[in-house]
């Protein structure tokens, strides 16, 4: 296949929602004090044995918790393949796993995601569509924001004549606060082209989602 390098654009291309001008970090340390002020808070004691090392533990778990603000879906999608041979069907990639944190109380949701488009100028590598999941969920989201977000990565990046992302999964902040519902899972979905426009091919979508050989 001819692959086509896109150029690497300078911005970020998770405009959903978008962030008004680069965060300023704090620096290490301050983390680490901060990750010390919460186990006080919660009434424990930071110098005791088993938590000395804790603040520096979180700040490095974060470090690859909240990894995609360092990456690019665009980079992820910039070498595009335009010879797949007269290919003009869906092409699936369904349970794609992904672990993220709700931005409202910074505990996980965990799930699948589902995606297929219909390609008009070329296809990227399947291991792409994965990383570009995996780049929004390692930040603080919400479900609907990262579903619409996979969406205008790949959107932009393939410009296809149709394209489904569905994202289903399950939110600790159900199940280990307020209601309390373990178990219960949420759905989201957007479609556009050639899936938003036939009810058919969205229901041949969610077919072949659902489907298990």
């Amino acid at each position: 296949m001819d692959a086509v390098v896109k150029p690497s654009p300078v911005v970020h291309s998770s405009k959903v929602p978008s962030l008004k001008a680069p965060v300023q970090r704090p620096t290490r340390e301050e983390a680490e004090a901060a990750v010390r002020v919460l186990v006080r808070w919660a009434g424990d004691d930071p110098d005791r044995e088993g938590l000395r090392d804790t603040p520096r533990r979180v700040v490095k778990a974060y470090e690859e918790i909240y990894g995609g603000y360092t990456k690019d879906a665009a980079s992820a999608l910039r070498r595009v393949f335009q010879d797949v041979e007269g290919y003009q069907d869906m092409v699936l990639v369904r349970d794609i796993t992904f672990t993220s944190h709700c931005e409202h109380h910074m505990v996980p949701f965990t799930g699948r995601a589902h995606i297929a488009y219909v390609p008009k100028k070329g296809v990227v590598g399947l291991s792409k569509l994965a990383r570009v999941v995996e780049i929004f969920a390692r930040r603080l989201q919400t479900q609907e924001a990262m579903n619409a977000q996979i969406v205008e990565a790949i959107e932009d990046a393939l410009h296809p004549r149709g394209l489904g992302v569905m994202i289903e999964a399950e939110h600790m902040c159900m199940a280990m606060r307020g209601v309390q519902k373990a178990g219960s899972s949420t759905v989201t979905m957007q479609f556009t082209g050639t899936f938003k426009d036939d009810p058919a091919e969205q229901a041949r979508f969610l077919s072949l989602v659902r489907q298990r050989v």
